[in-house]
């Protein structure tokens, strides 16, 4: 089973495993912080300053949370690590599209200027599922990079010190 499992999801998992009690903590923070600015403010999380005009539906609570879930191992990627400019655009747009994905079509006034009421309930809103997966995906290929360009890094290091 292992071996149709890509390479790349392997080595990157293996960087995963080998991460400090920090990088967890940081991970876990990320995460959290990440649930917090989109849920809020989308009122997916439900709290006095935000309503929404359309009901949360049930997709938007896996999105969220495998958004928080990436993010939080991109941010904790961050952490004593260099910074890959790739890998943090597709971070950061993963993380965009995801607010947009979960939030309420009619709230968004963008959408409303662009399409209308009608067209954010009809034409925004059946397309927001499709930004949440392509958000999760852009996520997921941000970690992957910068979890596998961890341990390429310490490999190269290793490979081109000096022989005692």
């Amino acid at each position: 089973m292992l071996s149709s499992v890509p390479r790349t999801l392997r080595t990157a998992g293996t960087a995963l495993a080998a991460w400090t009690p920090l990088r967890r903590g940081a991970a876990a923070g990320g995460a959290a912080l990440t649930a917090l600015l989109i849920g809020l403010p989308t009122a997916v999380i439900p709290n006095p300053l935000f309503s929404r005009m359309t009901p949360t539906l049930w997709w938007n609570y896996p999105a969220l949370a495998a958004t928080a879930v990436l993010a939080g191992i991109v941010i904790a990627t961050y952490v004593k690590a260099p910074a890959d400019p790739r890998a943090s655009r597709s971070g950061s747009i993963g993380g965009v599209l995801s607010f947009l994905a979960v939030g309420c079509p009619v709230c968004n006034k963008f959408v409303l200027m662009a399409l209308g009421t009608s067209g954010a309930l009809g034409i925004w809103a059946p397309l927001q599922p499709f930004l949440a997966l392509a958000s999760v995906a852009l996520l997921a290929v941000a970690a992957v990079k910068r979890l596998t360009g961890e341990l390429a890094c310490r490999t190269s290091a290793r490979d081109t010190a000096p022989a005692a």
